[in-house]
Formats: structure tokens, C-alpha cells, sequence
């Protein structure tokens, strides 16, 4: 049992090097043990501004490009983007496996972001990765205590990679 990333590199802008796949599926196991989940796929794919922009429109109805886009997978295996429901750790829950979700990329908007922000561009893909990832097994920023407990949650799993600002 693992947790595993398929990748794939639409944009044509920007070769993605072999170490930042390696960094990403590090920053995977390290979000997955974090959660409790031992079993499950990822997907992720590196796209351009024009591209995150169409299915931004298209499924969130959201008329501009964004950074990052998660289509978590529901139970009975069909697609709704960006399921979002309270992770209470309380619940009982059954463990999380299988396919988890896709998650988009867009190395333009990251590119941006990184210099807006003042740190590495792998580092900021490997924010986002993360980001998306939460969103994948049901974590929102709707409300201020929601984003406090995912913002601690990606800060973790990137301090621990070593992808500290």
C-alpha cells in the first residue's frame, strides 16, 4: 500500500525538472502519513494561464485563470471539482484510498506568485501541491478557522520536506 502521484506536463513554457517530481511525491507521502491515509493515486498536471483559465470558467464558473484546481473523486468514483466538507477528527470515518482526485497546476500563475512572494518557484508548486491535496481528502479555507488549520497543515508538510520560506 502507498500513496502514489501520475503526472503529466501540458504547458509547453517550462521543462519540469526530475527533482521537483521527486520533492512532490515527497511533500505526497509526507500529507498523506500526516492524514492517515496509506493507500491512493493522485494526478497532477502542470498547465498554462489559458488553460486553468477555460476550466476555471467552465466548472467553477470563475471567469480568470487561478493557481491551482482540485477534482476530488466521491465514493461512487464520479468527478465534482473541489468537494468541501469539515474534517471533524472526532468522526468516525472510513479511510480514505483509491483514486483521490486530479489536481491542476498552473506554472504561469505559480511563476508569478513565487516572485510576488519572495521564494522559489518549486517551492511555491510544492505549496499548491500541497493546497490541492487537502482539498483532495476534504479540506476548505471558507472561514478564517478553516484556512488557519489548513495554512498549519501545509506549512508542516513543507517545513518538513524543507520548503520553508
Amino acid at each position: 500500500m502507498s500513496v502514489q502521484l501520475d503526472w503529466s506536463n501540458e504547458q509547453q513554457k517550462m521543462e519540469i525538472p526530475d527533482s521537483w517530481i521527486a520533492k512532490l511525491e515527497q511533500l505526497l507521502r509526507l500529507a498523506a502519513e500526516a492524514e492517515g491515509i496509506t493507500d491512493g493515486e493522485v494526478s497532477l498536471t502542470f498547465t498554462d494561464d489559458e488553460e486553468i483559465h477555460q476550466l476555471n470558467r467552465d466548472y467553477r464558473g470563475i471567469d480568470r485563470p487561478t493557481d491551482v484546481l482540485s477534482f476530488a473523486m466521491q465514493e461512487d468514483g464520479t468527478e465534482e471539482l473541489d468537494i468541501i466538507f469539515e474534517v471533524d477528527s472526532e468522526d468516525e470515518k472510513d479511510p480514505i484510498s483509491g483514486m483521490l482526485g486530479d489536481i491542476i497546476i498552473s506554472v504561469e500563475t505559480a511563476a508569478a506568485q513565487s516572485e510576488e512572494y519572495g521564494h522559489s518557484l518549486e517551492r511555491e508548486i510544492g505549496f499548491l501541491f500541497v493546497h490541492g491535496f487537502l482539498h483532495l481528502i476534504g479540506y476548505d479555507h471558507q472561514d478564517d478557522a478553516s484556512e488557519a488549520v489548513m495554512t498549519a497543515k501545509q506549512e508542516a508538510v513543507l517545513q518538513e520536506a524543507g520548503l520553508s520560506r
